[in-house]
Parts: structure tokens; C-alpha cells; sequence
């Protein structure tokens, strides 16, 4: 299967409702040009799974800012004032998880586990509708998996097989999310012919189609 896509081509694998995970840590490794272009295509009432918000113009700030997120599951909104305002006036709903939460629910949902047993959050409202299992004589927390339609990533350095290499803390959420979505598009910042199977950070059997950012 041809791997390497145009950017025009992006539209035709987005749709109204669907869950998106996308990559980043404050931006840092979010493939911003992917998201520019789904805010082109105006498709709305988007799941959009991620560790942030986003900043103010940045990154999945500009899905919210543009009203096409019906549901934002991320670990942290504080950097992003209008994520609150939305929240707060019930214009959209936001799920918060624990940040090691969320990575594990998402490593779950790539591994096909049932879930997680996690102390995270015992005592406090994140588990507040959740199953408390016992295991030697200490509560955990069940966490469920979380998967999605698409997963939106951003690769430093990409081969046309689509194996990805990832810069320092560019890395972040980006891994673990090509293994839990149906469809991984990676927005590539550099294309080369191959790279060092002894180097690959994410193989080519769970991206799709690899986009070429315009530098």
C-alpha cells in the first residue's frame, strides 16, 4: 500500500464524530500542520484524546477555539483559558485523567488488555463510578482502554515505509498512540528512502499514510 500521501488527500480521512488521538506534550511533537488542516475540513463533534489543550493558538487549542470538539479527554486544560470557559458553560465535555492514567489506558487499548489496575486516584472523585478491585490487600482503580478512529502524530524523521524517528521529547504520547487507533496518519517534518531498523522508534506495520510538512 502507497504510504506517502498529498496533504490534499488528508480530508478524505476525517469525518463528523469520529475520535482522534493526537500526539504532543504542550505542542511539543503535535503534528500543527495536520491539525491546521482538519480545522480547514470543519468537520465537528469530534473525541479528541490528548495530553493537553493545547496553548492559545497552538496545537488542539485551535479545534477548540474553532467549536469542532465535542468531548476532550486529556490529563491536563490549564494552559488553554477557552478549554475552561467551554468546559464550564457545559459547551464541552472534558474528561480528566491522571497523566500516567491516560498513557496507560491509551498502551492498553494498543495492547488489546481488558483494562489496568491503578492506586492512582483511590479516595479522591476519579474514582467516583469506577469498579475498586482488591489485590493483596490493597484498592485499585479499573481503568478501561481507550482507542480511537485515527491518531494524528508527528514524526522528525519518516522512510517512504512509513518508520518513524522521533527527537528527544518530541517522542512523548506519539508511540503508544500508533498502537491503539484504527487509522495512524504521521505528519512527517523530514522524508528519507530508510532508516536503521536498529533506530526505529515507531514501525511502518502501524502507520498508514505519512504527509510531508512543508518546512
Amino acid at each position: 500500500m502507497k504510504k506517502l500521501i498529498e496533504l490534499e488527500e488528508f480530508k478524505n480521512h476525517v469525518f463528523d464524530g469520529m475520535s482522534i488521538m493526537i500526539g504532543g506534550f504542550m505542542v511539543i511533537g503535535t503534528p500543527e500542520f495536520l491539525i491546521d488542516e482538519l480545522v480547514k475540513t470543519g468537520v465537528k463533534d469530534l473525541t479528541i484524546i490528548c495530553n493537553d489543550a493545547g496553548l492559545p493558538g497552538n496545537g488542539v487549542a485551535k479545534l477548540i477555539t474553532n467549536g469542532q470538539v465535542k468531548t476532550l479527554i486529556a490529563s491536563h486544560i490549564g494552559l488553554n483559558p477557552e478549554a475552561g470557559k467551554l468546559m464550564s458553560a457545559g459547551l464541552m465535555e472534558c474528561i480528566l485523567i491522571p497523566q500516567g492514567t491516560l498513557a496507560e489506558r491509551i498502551r492498553a487499548g494498543g495492547a488489546g488488555l481488558g483494562g489496568i489496575l491503578t492506586p492512582t486516584g483511590i479516595g479522591t472523585i476519579v474514582e467516583e463510578g469506577k469498579q475498586i478491585i482488591n489485590s493483596n490487600g490493597k484498592d485499585y482503580i479499573l481503568e478501561l482502554p481507550l482507542r480511537a478512529d485515527l491518531a494524528l502524530l508527528e514524526g522528525t524523521k519518516v522512510d517512504i515505509f512509513g518508520n518513524v524517528i522521533y527527537t528527544k521529547t518530541t517522542r512523548n504520547f506519539n508511540p503508544v498512540m500508533a498502537t491503539a487507533t484504527d487509522k495512524v496518519i504521521v505528519g512527517a517534518r523530514e522524508i528519507v528512502e530508510s532508516i536503521d531498523p536498529d533506530n526505529v522508534m515507531t514501525p511502518h506495520i502501524f502507520v498508514d499514510y505519512v504527509i510531508e510538512e512543508e518546512l
